[in-house]
Parts: structure tokens; sequence; C-alpha cells
């Protein structure tokens, strides 16, 4: 568990600094466009305030708050499935990851009412109109860190 704590705190400091520095100190809010290495990286300003592709925005305060319990409620879910598993260590890291991830976004939520988003990736005369975080990263590469790692514990 100790592991899982561990990659979790490194997953929730890196998404809250990247956006600290890319939408604050850069001022992202403010110009709303920075490119980057385009068309493969880009900083575009965006508020999430609903889930991914903009599933249940507009649910206004209690989509908000229910989004934020529904976070919670996953990264218990995580903990409790993986409590006192024997699992590989890179089963654990991933568990961090997608905890650290999902509470970045859910302190956004705290903080700002919506998920600060700043990450736009574009390649191959295909123009991605979606942003995302590094929070959603970690949980991206947590999720299928689980999928890929770990181990039914009944057959275990």
């Amino acid at each position: 568990m100790r592991l899982i704590a561990i990659s979790a705190l490194i997953a929730l400091l890196l998404d809250q600094a990247s956006k600290y520095v890319v939408v604050h100190m850069m001022q992202l809010w403010r110009v709303r466009e920075i490119d980057v290495l385009p068309p493969l990286l880009n900083f575009r300003y965006g508020e999430n305030r609903g889930i991914n592709f903009g599933l249940m925005d507009g649910e206004g305060d209690a989509g908000r708050w229910i989004l934020i319990v529904l976070a919670l409620l996953i990264c218990s879910a995580v903990l409790w499935w993986l409590r006192g598993a024997h699992q590989r260590p890179v089963v654990f890291v991933s568990a961090g990851l997608l905890i650290g991830g999902a509470l970045g976004n859910v302190v956004d939520r705290v903080l700002y009412g919506y998920v600060l988003d700043f990450l736009n990736m574009s390649c191959c005369g295909i123009q991605n109109p979606f942003v995302f975080n590094v929070g959603d990263i970690f949980i991206f590469a947590g999720a299928i860190g689980l999928v890929i790692f770990a181990q039914d514990k009944k057959r275990a």
C-alpha cells in the first residue's frame, strides 16, 4: 500500500504543478493558445465541467459534486480491491497513478468548479479538438497498467 501512496502523491503533485506552471505562470488562461511543437503538442486552455467529451457538461454545481464523489468512490474501490493483495509492484504503481490523477482532477473541481485542461495533440493531418491534462494521462496509464498486470485473486 505504501507504493500506491507514493505513486499517487507523485502523480497528484506532477498534475497540479503542470497546471500551475502552464495555466498560471505561462498565463495560458489569458493567451488561450501556446504552440509548443505543432501539431504534435500544443497548449490550449480548457475548462472541463463534465466527464470526457463533454458528458455531464452543464449539470451545474450538483454535477460537479456528483463527479467529485464518483472519483472518490472509484479511488476507494481500487484501494479496497487491492487491500492485502499479492500483486507485482507495477500493479500498485498503476493503482497509485490512477488514484493520483483522479485526485488531481478532484482538487481542480473543488478549487475551480471544473478541471483545468491544457494539453492538445494532433498528428498526420488530423486536427484533435480535445484537451486533457497530466492527471488524465496518469488515470489512463494506471487503468491500462491494472488491466494488463493485475492478477485475478481467484487464480493467483
